[in-house]
């Protein structure tokens, strides 16, 4: 594919944000906010979604999926959160597990998780972040050893999504290297049931269907087929599922941000205070087109990071997807901060649904990694400058 056509969409794809625009326009962010009011879970989109192929169209035709990449998962993500009902397990089950198995998986795990994850019948989970480690990875203290045949992990994670909703989790643990002794990361599936595997909710502030968890592996024993990929393999199999991650988030936001840059449109079109609808004033009109401006720009990123990823480029993909992750989510940020601006007290009513996205908006900023770590990467890898730590 040539530079010039990775600015413009083929058909196939708008073809995909037209369908998938009107499946999000048939829920809303109406039936989002009421999943939400009751603490019920976005299962009546999530099945349709799977039906119709939205959910696996980034995994392997063979195994049901739709044969793409990450572009169409993130098309689908970002186009069900301008719709106002976005499915963050979509970040997780299919675009981070999915890949990461697709990828990496035996024969046997392929067979046994890709069909359910297509179709949306299976749901995984992904354990990374513990609490004495937050952004360094390094200092994971999640730790496999063997066990004759058996695995053996222990540890702790924080901040898990969907773990009640989920089959299984893809954990991040660490082995000891055979030749050099250090501790390297693995991924292992750990079924929902596995004795020794036990979570607890952590209450959040932020609206949304998809809970929090805190997760307590203690001497969980996995058979040797629960390891994902060469023992061997280390960093490059993690940041398989972490650069489809933090594109997806981008996607994330740029739907949120949307969303809510359509909704503080649609209000200063109509809304009159004086002759002229507000929008026809420059302080309300032109904080909006900034935001049009920025969600813009943090679009094309994502979506040469996804080229990228797709195209097998995986080291020019982790810097692309960092910088778009970083882009949406302080294009996120902005939309909302405006969008409730504009609308004024309305904009902090539950009538608009604006007020519960600006907590939201703020996780595009801080997870699944800090803008602080993505400056932090950007002025290491990019620019060559010294680190600090």
């Amino acid at each position: 594919m040539n530079a010039v056509s990775t600015l413009t969409e083929p058909p196939e794809h708008r073809a995909l944000r037209t369908a998938v625009a009107a499946l999000g326009r048939r829920y809303g962010r109406a039936y989002f906010a009421s999943v939400v009011r009751e603490g019920a879970q976005t299962d009546e989109l999530w099945a349709e979604a799977g039906k119709l192929g939205y959910l696996g169209v980034n995994l392997p035709a063979e195994y049901g999926g739709g044969g793409g990449g990450i572009t169409e998962l993130a098309i689908v993500l970002e186009e069900l959160g301008a719709a106002g009902c976005p499915l963050l397990l979509l970040v997780v089950s299919p675009a981070i597990c999915g890949t990461v198995i697709a990828r990496f998986g035996t024969d046997e795990q392929k067979r046994t998780w890709l069909p359910g994850l297509a179709a949306g019948t299976l749901k995984m989970a992904f354990g990374i972040t513990e609490p004495d480690a937050g952004s360094n990875s390094h200092r994971l203290t999640t730790t496999a050893r063997r066990d004759g045949d058996d695995w053996l992990l222990t540890g702790r994670k924080v901040f898990i999504s969907g773990v009640d909703t989920a089959d299984a989790t893809l954990v991040v643990g660490r082995t000891e290297d055979s030749r050099t002794g250090r501790l390297k990361p693995c991924l292992f599936v750990v079924g929902r049931d596995a004795p020794g595997f036990s979570y607890r909710r952590i209450p959040m502030e932020v609206s949304a269907p998809e809970k929090q968890f805190e997760l307590v592996l203690d001497d969980v024993r996995l058979p040797s087929g629960a390891l994902v990929g060469d023992e061997d393999a280390g960093l490059l199999q993690l940041f398989a599922g972490l650069n489809p991650e933090r594109v997806m988030t981008a996607a994330f936001a740029l739907g949120m941000g949307r969303y809510a840059l359509d909704r503080a449109v649609d209000y200063a079109r109509t809304r009159r205070v004086w002759d002229e609808p507000i929008g026809a004033h420059q302080a309300v009109a032109h904080p909006l087109a900034r935001s049009h401006i920025e969600i813009e720009l943090a679009r094309l990123m994502t979506y040469r990071a996804a080229h990228l990823y797709d195209a097998g480029d995986d080291a020019g993909a982790g810097e692309a997807a960092n910088m778009a992750k970083y882009a949406a989510g302080e294009a996120a940020v902005h939309a909302v901060d405006h969008a409730v601006h504009t609308l004024g007290g309305n904009g902090l009513t539950t009538e608009y649904g604006l007020a519960s996205l600006i907590t939201a908006a703020r996780v595009a900023r801080v997870a699944p990694v800090s803008r602080e770590m993505i400056l932090n990467y950007v002025s290491h890898h990019t620019l060559g400058l010294p680190k600090s730590y």
